[in-house]
């Protein structure tokens, strides 16, 4: 689905790519080096699972180990790079109004549903299976499925060590961007989990708005 942006959440430049991505569908791109990638959280609370691959080399792809110890932080905000497994950069984030963006929980699945949930939460779909879906179409599976951001969603870590899923701290409306830094293919589920708060147990829709800087042209 394509919709008109307003313009006070874009960079200037071309919009070359502008979806609105349904509650708990995937949705894929490949992003031009230089391109900006901005994710608008439309309704508030909504966690967006993102992985990004090298579009020329898959097997160059996202790492949270070498992108944490790179920023020495386990959260994303602006400034943050995100690096392949050669410690490459793939995308930087140049703009972020939340904040504050999570790299440890991982994506639900339906095996860990089960073990979180209950048995009963078997059949409910899972980012995993968005992923493989989504991923499948440029020839990607299991083993291709690494660690991933989680965009909005809130992962507070204790002086323990201890973590958990708890409210989010995004607001309708609030976007963050990100540049790409080499051609990437970002691969996203816009996670259906209805189990924990982390899209306030009512999963909705976002925005994916790819724009090319002026300067790019």
């Amino acid at each position: 689905m394509t919709t008109t942006a307003p313009t006070s959440q874009l960079p200037a430049g071309t919009v070359v790519r502008d979806d609105v991505v349904a509650a708990r569908a995937p949705w894929s791109a490949v992003v031009a080096a230089g391109d900006l990638l901005t994710i608008v959280d439309l309704q508030g609370n909504q966690a967006v699972d993102f992985l990004v691959f090298d579009a020329h080399d898959t097997d160059l792809r996202y790492s949270a180990p070498d992108t944490i110890q790179a920023q020495d932080s386990i959260f994303l905000t602006t400034g943050s790079v995100l690096r392949d497994c050669e410690h490459g950069p793939l995308m930087t984030v140049v703009a972020d109004d939340c904040g504050r963006h999570d790299t440890l929980g991982g994506a639900c699945s339906k095996e860990s549903n089960t073990l979180r949930y209950g048995m009963h939460t078997w059949s409910q779909h899972a980012c995993a299976e968005n992923f493989l879906a989504e991923a499948g179409r440029y020839g990607l599976g299991k083993r291709d499925l690494v660690s991933n951001i989680n965009w909005y969603m809130n992962v507070p870590v204790d002086a323990d060590g201890a973590l958990g899923i708890v409210d989010g701290i995004s607001a309708p409306g609030l976007s963050l961007t990100l540049r790409a830094e080499r051609d990437v293919l970002v691969v996203v589920s816009n996670c259906p989990q209805i189990n924990n708060p982390c899209n306030g147990f009512d999963p909705t829709p976002v925005r994916m708005i790819v724009t090319r800087p002026e300067d790019a042209r």
